[in-house]
C-alpha cells in the first residue's frame, strides 16, 4: 500500500511567467513556497486541501484531459471578482442537475478550471452524526 504523505498536481507552462501572473495575481493563490531562479523558477501554491506547482516549461500546453477542481464558498461572488481581474469566463455560473454550483475558466495555456460552490443543502454538507 502506499502511504501519502502530501500531494500537488505539477503544471508545465508554456509560458511560465505567465501561468504565475494567472495565477498568483489573478486567480489570487496564496503561495506555499517558491523555489529555484530564472525564467522557470517553481511555486508552490495552496489549494485547500492539495497543491498546484507551477514550474518548469513544456514546449506543448497541458493535455485537455487534465482539468483542476477547485470548491469555492461563493462562485457568484469569484465571478464578479475574476471578471474584474480580467480572467476569461468559459462559463459562468450554472447550477448542475447534481446540485454544485459550477463555473468554468481557463488558464492561459487553456487548462480548464472549474470552481465549485457546495450548496449548504447538497449532500456533500450531510454528515450523519454529526
Amino acid at each position: 500500500m502506499v502511504h501519502v504523505l502530501s500531494s500537488r498536481t505539477l503544471l508545465r507552462p508554456t509560458d511560465p511567467d505567465r501561468s504565475r501572473a494567472f495565477y498568483g495575481e489573478k486567480l489570487g493563490l496564496t503561495v506555499y513556497r517558491d523555489f529555484g531562479t530564472g525564467p522557470e523558477r517553481g511555486v508552490v501554491y495552496f489549494l485547500g486541501g492539495g497543491f498546484l506547482e507551477v514550474a518548469g516549461r513544456s514546449e506543448i500546453p497541458p493535455s485537455p484531459a487534465l482539468k483542476l477542481w477547485l470548491q469555492v464558498p461563493d462562485v457568484a461572488a469569484a465571478h464578479r471578482e475574476l471578471a474584474d481581474a480580467g480572467v476569461g469566463i468559459v462559463r459562468p455560473p450554472v447550477k448542475e442537475p447534481w446540485g454544485l454550483v459550477e463555473m468554468w475558466i481557463e488558464d492561459p495555456d487553456g487548462t480548464e478550471i472549474v470552481l465549485v460552490e457546495v450548496p449548504a443543502d447538497h449532500p456533500l454538507r450531510y454528515r450523519p452524526g454529526i
